[in-house]
């Protein structure tokens, strides 16, 4: 197994832990805390539920006002992330499964820009397989947002990492079952000015 690989596999199952506690959390009629940005000076943590102190990326996530980066501007050529954290949800078993409007199904399969920050899956400078997040990341191992505001992205050539937002191109994917939790997808991606 290569290195690259493990820290690959292991960035995987990271996310899929962390989305796991934010949706049974959910599944278990507990709120959780979403955290994209250190809180204001005097702030006090909002509390997920009883006996629950942990923030878990859920919802679509929040632009503090202390972040250093600006917030996405806006972009007519890009899908807006409004449209693609709308998405409902259903408890299915011991699962919480997405349940997507016309508006977001109408993206399948289909060509679309994505604008978003970058959250990078393996080490490096340059990168084939990223997080799109709709906020910018405040902590390596916290998660701005839950599923609906992210988007996994495969690229046919390495994209340079940056922590200004950058805009892909690609085959959009709308994931009904996704094993690590995921609701989109870009594959054959390439970056756009």
């Amino acid at each position: 197994m290569t290195a690259s690989f493990r820290v690959r596999t292991q960035s995987l199952h990271g996310l899929k832990w962390a989305l796991a506690c934010g949706s049974l959390l959910t599944a278990a009629g507990l709120s959780a805390q979403t955290l994209s940005s250190p809180l204001a000076s005097g702030g006090k943590p909002v509390a997920a539920g009883p006996a629950f102190d942990v923030p878990v990326g859920q919802g679509a996530g929040v632009h503090g006002a202390n972040s250093p980066f600006p917030p996405l501007s806006a972009r007519s050529d890009v899908v807006p992330w409004s449209v693609l954290t709308a998405v409902k949800t259903k408890n299915d078993k011991n699962r919480i499964l997405p349940v997507f409007n016309l508006e977001q199904m109408a993206l399948n399969q289909k060509t679309q820009r994505i604008q978003g920050f970058m959250m990078p899956l393996d080490p490096g400078e340059k990168q084939k397989h990223f997080l799109l997040s709709s906020v910018p990341l405040t902590c390596a191992f916290c998660l701005p947002g839950g599923p609906e505001s992210m988007v996994e992205v495969k690229t046919k050539t390495p994209v340079k990492y940056s922590m200004e937002p950058v805009v892909v191109e690609g085959r959009f994917l709308v994931l009904n079952d996704d094993s690590y939790g995921l609701y989109y997808r870009i594959t054959d991606a390439t970056g756009v000015k």
